[in-house]
């Protein structure tokens, strides 16, 4: 086992992290921006080191400056957390090179899997169901064109090394063909480096379900059932819930031997998750998988009893993962609402600042993953996320009611919140009935 981790992160997913490594007697490391000096991650890691500016390129986008604070502080493993560089095929090679333990995947895997192109033909090899679309990266706009007459429209572009909803244009006309795929191509270039795009069939009001499994290096590979991550606003998870309300027993069965089958045909070790669109006849199709633990995982945790965080971990210092298949049982139910410093009546606009008051719920069954307090100054160059709020009951019903009152409960004063709007989406009649899916916010709330 480990002696020393680096978090190559920040905020609530750094402090998770810290806490897990605290549960298996490993000393953490946290890496900061002089943004975030008195950040709460900061604060609790048993050494701190600062990487450099604000500027996320400058400090948690500084490869050579975390491989470095690895270096002095003696730290023998670096988790990524999510996002930042935690699907960087090229760091977890330097990581390597370094005679560093990447907790992740190997590069192959994340390079194979980062290319969205490369990553559904592997699965259409693999025997998983996929959507329809160019076999790989398109090269020009007349053969986007060809390919979209061939499959039908609407058509999705998608950028081929995307992630998070970006470089994603939907595509009703070929009139539209050619200025959406630039469009596309400019925003993938920006965000990932990479301009290239592929296209795909567009499934019309689909429900986002995606498959969390973890693998160890001895070719173990388990799922541990499903979440239900249809409510997006432009293609960004707001709610999680696990089990999804449209699933059955024999459906999560198909589903998580794909995604078993899926990790297996790329040779896929720690945790990652499968991404699905279902349609309204309950067929499936391969959208993407994630190298990374999720935003959404404690919800996992809440209804499997399992430590995702603690089991990367070990899964990572090559033990072998202290459980199988049949040791799987989905218990309950539960739900994850993500609270943002944001203003969603001025169309969701950040609202960094001092927090003045807080206030969390709490009771059985309540979790707040969190990295803010009273005092605490939201930066204004990161994500916006600044809780996850987790419910866990007996039932969906009694989820529902618990995550009403314990978004009542919550209180955050000095910067604007999306607490009152998650508390319309709990609220609503459709949401109550499980008859929701990706475009319900769009439609229902009007965004």
């Amino acid at each position: 086992m480990f002696k020393k981790v680096l978090i190559a992160n920040r905020g609530e997913i750094a402090v998770r992290i810290i806490r897990a490594c605290r549960e298996l007697g490993i000393k953490t490391v946290a890496v900061y921006s002089t943004a975030d000096k008195n950040s709460l991650h900061a604060q609790i890691a048993d050494e701190s080191i600062c990487i450099g500016p604000a500027n996320s390129k400058d400090s948690y986008l500084n490869m050579k400056a975390i491989i470095s604070a690895c270096e002095i502080t003696g730290a023998e493993a670096i988790h990524p957390g999510f996002g930042f560089l935690s699907e960087n095929a090229h760091f977890a090679s330097m990581c390597q090179r370094c005679g560093i333990t990447f907790i992740g995947p190997d590069p192959h895997s994340i390079e194979m899997l980062g290319d969205k192109a490369q990553a559904k033909k592997t699965m259409e090899d693999a025997g998983v169901p996929v959507i329809t679309g160019s076999n790989g990266a398109v090269k020009s706009v007349s053969d986007a064109l060809e390919i979209a007459k061939k499959v039908g429209y609407p058509v999705l572009v998608k950028a081929s090394a995307g992630g998070g909803g970006r470089g994603i244009r939907r595509i009703n006309t070929p009139k539209e063909m050619e200025e959406q795929i630039t469009i596309a191509q400019q925003e993938a270039l920006n965000f990932f480096g990479d301009s290239s795009v592929y296209i795909e069939k567009l499934i019309l009001e689909p429900k986002h379900i995606e498959v969390q499994i973890m693998a160890d290096n001895y070719g173990n590979v388990v799922y541990l059932g499903e979440r239900d991550c249809s409510m997006q606003r432009r293609n960004q998870k707001v709610l999680e819930e696990t089990p999804s309300p449209i699933m059955t027993d024999k459906l999560r069965k198909k589903m998580g031997e794909s995604a078993v089958r899926a990790a297996k045909a790329c040779g896929y070790k720690n945790a990652g998750t499968i991404e699905f669109l279902v349609d309204k006849d309950r067929n499936y199709y391969f959208m993407e998988m994630n190298t990374r633990i999720q935003v959404e995982h404690p919800i996992t945790e809440a209804v499997t009893g399992i430590d995702l965080v603690k089991t990367q971990i070990l899964v990572a210092s090559g033990e072998k993962l202290p459980f199988t298949q049949k040791d799987i049982h989905m218990n309950g139910h539960a739900i994850e609402c993500r609270i943002n410093a944001e203003n969603p009546a001025l169309n969701f606009r950040p609202s960094p600042g001092t927090i003045e008051a807080l206030h969390t719920p709490g009771g059985f069954g309540i979790r707040i993953d969190s990295a803010v307090y009273q005092g605490y100054t939201i930066p204004p160059y990161y994500d916006s996320m600044i809780a996850k709020l987790i419910v866990h009951a007996p039932d969906r019903d009694t989820a529902i009611m618990k995550m009403k009152w314990a978004l009542s409960e919550f209180i955050v004063d000095g910067v604007d919140t999306n607490i009152d709007f998650q508390l319309n989406i709990i609220r609503h009649k459709a949401f109550k009935e499980g008859n929701y899916n990706n475009s319900f916010l769009e439609k229902e709330f009007k965004l």
